[in-house]
């Protein structure tokens, strides 16, 4: 799975929103802080609008909070709001490939990756993050011998 530019800058805008929930931030508080370009944060945080995740308040004392607390926002509906699906093939979603021969099983094997992508992402709210306190099958994904090695 690879998160694009888009997707990190929402998750940690999330974050930015989670820890001040249930205060109003600014895109420019937000920006400083996480070190990203504001115009670029302003179409994340659209996006994010559009999905419902957050919600924005026009004037002087505006800004932008989270729709629902921390607890309730998962990593993965921040993704989706931005990125669209979790996994996709070719533009299909996994259950929608055919193959034919020696490929006709690999739909089953893109839906576990799909599967397992959503017992992380959407099994971990933005609290969780915040907090550092994981749920304890992503931790110990982490302990994994090779986790923290690259491929």
């Amino acid at each position: 799975m690879q998160i694009s530019a888009r997707g990190d800058y929402a998750v940690r805008a999330a974050l930015s929103l989670a820890t001040a929930y249930p205060s109003l931030l600014s895109t420019q508080a937000i920006a400083s802080e996480q070190d990203m370009p504001r115009k670029f944060l302003e179409a994340v945080l659209a996006d994010l609008r559009r999905a419902g995740v957050v919600r924005a308040q026009r004037g002087a004392e505006g800004g932008y909070t989270l729709a629902r607390s921390p607890r309730e926002v998962t990593v993965g509906a921040i993704l989706r709001a931005v990125e669209g699906p979790l996994a996709g093939v070719r533009g299909l979603r996994p259950e929608e490939t055919r193959y034919e021969g020696s490929a006709e099983n690999l739909p089953r094997l893109w839906v576990a990756v799909r599967a397992a992508v959503r017992q992380v992402l959407d099994e971990v709210s933005l609290a969780e993050v915040v907090s550092g306190r994981l749920p304890m099958h992503v931790r110990r994904l982490t302990t994994l011998p090779d986790a923290w090695e690259p491929r």
